[in-house]
């Protein structure tokens, strides 16, 4: 994990929603933060714009629950999206 990318995460979702940034913990969920789920779809599609990622629609590992959930599969699609740029020739 990245201090760098989870700030951006925090800071994305605390804009989006006009929350106060130290509510925002890998801990919270996006329930007790009181996200209503349109919002936290609209909150993965700043985060894909973000980092120029693209996220699981529909995958099990993928926690969007959390704060904490989101920062990991940002990682995550980063890290796939770096090890695929490695690959190309």
């Amino acid at each position: 994990m990245t201090i760098a990318i989870e700030d951006d995460v925090r800071r994305i979702i605390a804009t989006e929603m006009d929350l106060d940034p130290a509510r925002i913990t890998r801990e919270a969920t996006l329930k007790q933060l009181e996200i209503p789920s349109l919002d936290a779809i609209e909150i993965i599609f700043k985060l894909e714009e973000h980092f120029d990622i693209t996220l699981p629609d529909r995958d099990p590992n993928f926690d969007t629950d959390s704060v904490g959930g989101l920062i990991d599969a940002v990682e995550q699609a980063l890290a796939a999206k770096n090890g695929a740029a490695a690959a190309a020739p």
